[in-house]
């Protein structure tokens, strides 16, 4: 049943990742510009560049701001990604013997190997 569960909530991650692909890629694609933009405001040295740089990289933040449901897509990404470490867990239960003489043997089994 849990492995069920978490097919389902990853096939819903899934599906909105996969609707939120392309604001996903115009967004990296905006933090890039804004990035060189930002570099390039940095390293200019005369008041028109700067100006110039300055107004692109407003204008590059304006446009990556209205992007904000891709911020749903990297959401989607998590949650698969926290779903595929859960899915490949060991599912190991641990039974402890309560009977005395077979912990005693274990444990004498232990001792004899040095």
């Amino acid at each position: 049943m849990k492995k069920f569960g978490l097919f389902i909530v990853g096939l819903i991650a899934l599906f909105i990742l996969l609707a939120n692909v392309g604001p996903l890629i115009s967004l990296a694609i905006c933090l890039a510009i804004l990035y060189f933009g930002f570099k390039q405001f940095m390293k200019s040295e005369s008041t028109g560049a700067k100006i110039a740089w300055g107004s692109i990289s407003l204008i590059v933040l304006i446009v990556a701001v209205s992007h904000i449901p891709a911020i749903l897509g990297l959401v989607a990404a998590y949650i698969l990604y926290l779903v595929y470490k859960k899915w490949n867990e060991n599912d190991e239960i641990v039974s402890k013997e309560t009977d005395p003489f077979s912990n005693f043997e274990r444990e004498w089994k232990e001792l004899n190997k040095n």
